[in-house]
C-alpha cells in the first residue's frame, strides 16, 4: 500500500493528458463556444415568458432561470423583479397577490401571443426587449 502512495504522490507533477494537442481552430472554436452561451436580452424575456405559463413567485421563477442556464441575476435578484415590473407594465405579464403575501406572476394573453410569435420566428415578436430592459436597469 504504501508504494501505491508513493505513487500517487509523484502523479500530479505529470499531466494527465500530456499527448492531447488543441489545434488553434479549436481552441477559437471553444473560446468561441463559451462567448455565446451568455445569455441576450431576448432570450432572457422569452425564457421568463414561457416559465410564466403558469402561476409563480418570483422565487421560483428565479429557480427556473437558473435551471435553464440563465445567470443574469446571479448575485442580483433584485433585477429580476425590476424587470417583472417592467413586463408588467408593457401587460406582457400580471402580477397578483397570493394569500400567503407572496407577489405571483402569470402570462398575460399579450403575453401569450408574444410568445406564439417568437415561436414562429417573428422579429419583434417580443415588442421593443431593449426598451423593456433599459427601463428595468436604469432605476
Amino acid at each position: 500500500m504504501d508504494e501505491k502512495l508513493r505513487k500517487l504522490k509523484k502523479s500530479p507533477s505529470q499531466p494527465a493528458f500530456k499527448d492531447v494537442i488543441f489545434s488553434h481552430d479549436l481552441k477559437e472554436r471553444i473560446t468561441t463556444s463559451i462567448h455565446d452561451e451568455r445569455e441576450t436580452d431576448e432570450e432572457i424575456i422569452f425564457s421568463i415568458l414561457q416559465l410564466l405559463a403558469h402561476r409563480k413567485s418570483g422565487l421560483v421563477l428565479l429557480g427556473g432561470l437558473r435551471a435553464r442556464g440563465v445567470k443574469r441575476f446571479e448575485n442580483s435578484e433584485g433585477n429580476l423583479y425590476l424587470l417583472l415590473h417592467q413586463l408588467e407594465k408593457k401587460q406582457y405579464i400580471i402580477g397578483s397577490w397570493s394569500e400567503n403575501g407572496e407577489k405571483e406572476y402569470v402570462l398575460s394573453s399579450s403575453g401569450k401571443k408574444a410568445i406564439q410569435r417568437a415561436e414562429q420566428g417573428h422579429v419583434n415578436a417580443l415588442g421593443n426587449v431593449r426598451e423593456v430592459m433599459k427601463g428595468a436597469f436604469t432605476h
